[in-house]
Formats: C-alpha cells, sequence, structure tokens
C-alpha cells in the first residue's frame, strides 16, 4: 500500500505529514511525500527550502516507516503533481492539510485541495493544522 502526502511548509503541511506517518504505521504501507512548485521556487511559499526538507527528513527517519521524499520543480501545478504521483504509484490513499480560506481567495486563487480531491484516483484525507 502507497499513501501519497501533498506536503507544503506550513502548519496544514506538517499536519498533513504527521496524518501520512500516522496511517502508514496503521496499514503497514508506504509513505511518499511529494512538495512541489511550478519554477517560481524563489518566491513559493509552498515550496520547502532546505532547512525544512532537513526536518522533513528528520520526521520521516523517526517515524520508522518505509518512506520517499520527493521535490519536484517541473513548471506544472502542485495539485496535478499529487494526483499525478497518485496515479503512477496506485497509491490507496492522498493525505493534505487543509486551511481556512473565504469564499473570496477561493475564487480569486483557486483551490489546490479541491483539484487533489477531485481529480484524485483514490480517496483524500484532508487534515487541519492545531
Amino acid at each position: 500500500m502507497v499513501i501519497v502526502v501533498g506536503y507544503v511548509p506550513k502548519p496544514e503541511g506538517r499536519a498533513a505529514l504527521d496524518r501520512g506517518i500516522a496511517e502508514a504505521k496503521l496499514r503497514g504501507g508506504r509513505l511518499v511525500v511529494l512538495n512541489a512548485s511550478r519554477g517560481d521556487a524563489l518566491v513559493d511559499a509552498g515550496y520547502a527550502g532546505v532547512q525544512e526538507i532537513e526536518l522533513v527528513k528528520s520526521r520521516l527517519a523517526d517515524s520508522g516507516v518505509d518512506h520517499e521524499l520527493r521535490q519536484l520543480v517541473r513548471g506544472h501545478e502542485p495539485a496535478d503533481e499529487v494526483v499525478d504521483l497518485a496515479a503512477e504509484l496506485g497509491a490507496e490513499l492522498v493525505v493534505i492539510g487543509m486551511r481556512h480560506r473565504s469564499a473570496v481567495g477561493k475564487f480569486l486563487l483557486g483551490s489546490t485541495a479541491q483539484r487533489i480531491l477531485m481529480d484524485a484516483p483514490c480517496p483524500v484525507l484532508t487534515v487541519k493544522s492545531g
């Protein structure tokens, strides 16, 4: 079993990582953590820097679960990267973090989480931080 976590360096991303680890332990599965950017990584708040990636690696190593960490910059939307990876790996679950946004914010910026929820080839577990 493969579980994909869409990771962003924010509280909701850390909550998704923690839940992904818990699900991998519960299900005896392999965890694949993905952090992606379209290519504007220097200004993309969703792209994890070196220090953040080291923290994720440490958390994964301490968890004891079979895992892999991928960081992609290929010009694709992060939602597409998560959905494509889940399909490629035959994932049985995708875990993502959510944050509250106003209706106007959703309209103007779109919703990465909504796109993953609608397009993922498997169930999607959403978690809130805090």
